[in-house]
C-alpha cells in the first residue's frame, strides 16, 4: 500500500481558499490535487483518476500550486529545443558556408559528399536525412538545373545556331 502524504495545515487551507476562489479550471484542480490527498487520504493514482489526469501529472499541480501560493516564480518549462543537435545553428552555418561557395560558382551540389564532410565534422555516424534536414533548416531546397549555365556563352550558342548544318536540322 502506498504511503500517505502529509501537507501541512496551512498549505491545505490556502488549497481550500483556492477553490472558492479558483477563475480557471487549472487554478481548481491544483488546489484539488492538495485537497484530494490531505483530506480523503487518496494516494496520488486515486487523486488522478478523480480529476482525470495522470499520476505524475497530479504530482506536477501540487509543485505548481505550492510554487503559486509561495509566490515563487513559475519554473520554465525546458521542454522542446534542439537537445539532440551536434552543433549550433552558427556551426552549421559556418560548415555549409564552403558549400555555398561551391554553389555560387555554378557547381551541382549532391549530399554525400556534404554527408561524408558532415560525419567527419561531428565525429560519428549519423543518417543522410540529417543532412537534409540541415540543407532544409538553412533554406536549401531541390533546385532542377536552369535553362543556361551561369558559364555560358549566348554569343557563341547563337553562332553555332546559324552555322549549323541545315541536313541534320528537324523539317
Amino acid at each position: 500500500m502506498p504511503r500517505t502524504a502529509n501537507y501541512e495545515a496551512s498549505l491545505v487551507g490556502a488549497a481550500k481558499q483556492a477553490v472558492c476562489t479558483a477563475k480557471t479550471i487549472d487554478e481548481l484542480r491544483q488546489a484539488q490535487s492538495i485537497l484530494l490527498p490531505s483530506m480523503a487520504k487518496t494516494t496520488l493514482s486515486e487523486t488522478g483518476k478523480i480529476l482525470g489526469i495522470s499520476r505524475a501529472n497530479v504530482w506536477c499541480l501540487q509543485k505548481k500550486f505550492r510554487n503559486r501560493i509561495e509566490g515563487r516564480l513559475p519554473v520554465k518549462s525546458n521542454w522542446g529545443g534542439r537537445r539532440n543537435a551536434t552543433m549550433t545553428l552558427e556551426e552549421e552555418r559556418d560548415f555549409l558556408m564552403p558549400w555555398v561557395e561551391r554553389a555560387k560558382q555554378g557547381g551541382v551540389l549532391i549530399v554525400p559528399p556534404i554527408h561524408a564532410d558532415y560525419e567527419q565534422r561531428i565525429g560519428h555516424k549519423a543518417p543522410k536525412s540529417t543532412v537534409y534536414r540541415l540543407l532544409a533548416r538553412h533554406g536549401w531546397r531541390k533546385i532542377e538545373p536552369d535553362q543556361c549555365h551561369p558559364k555560358s556563352n549566348f554569343v557563341a550558342q547563337e553562332e553555332f545556331k546559324k552555322n549549323f548544318r541545315k541536313c541534320w536540322q528537324k523539317p
